[in-house]
């Protein structure tokens, strides 16, 4: 009976190795969808840059009349992103445009943060 006694001593110390285990799972993985939703806002940063400087860059090309950065901001607006930046002056040949696509914690408590994107749209007509 003695070495009865000396198991039962030991007894639930895997469930508390399985708890733990089971923690780390949830943490990597929390981690993992925070990284995953990092890089959507990235690609969608990027995307919205490239639409944002396409519509300069046909602004510049064909002149209706409408400020090419209002042009880019309001494309980006509707991509879900904000103009930082524009360079795309009446009379140039691109459009450089920088935005910003906000990336929230999703289940990891961290602090909002932006992800830029930036595109560049050349104009080239024939002469």
């Amino acid at each position: 009976m003695r070495p009865r006694a000396r198991f039962r001593r030991e007894d639930g110390s895997v469930s508390v190795v399985v708890a733990a285990a089971v923690g780390m799972a949830l943490v990597v993985t929390m981690g993992a969808a925070d990284v995953g939703r990092a890089l959507i806002a990235r690609s969608r940063a990027e995307a919205a840059a490239d639409l944002a400087a396409l519509a300069a860059a046909q602004e510049l090309a064909f002149p209706s009349g409408t400020d090419p950065a209002e042009l880019a901001a309001d494309f980006a607006t509707r991509n879900g992103a904000r103009l930082l930046s524009c360079s795309c002056a009446k009379g140039s040949s691109d459009a450089i445009v920088r935005v910003a696509v906000q990336v929230r914690g999703f289940l990891l408590p961290l602090a909002d943060r932006d992800a830029i994107g930036v595109a560049r749209a050349v104009v080239d007509l024939p002469t």
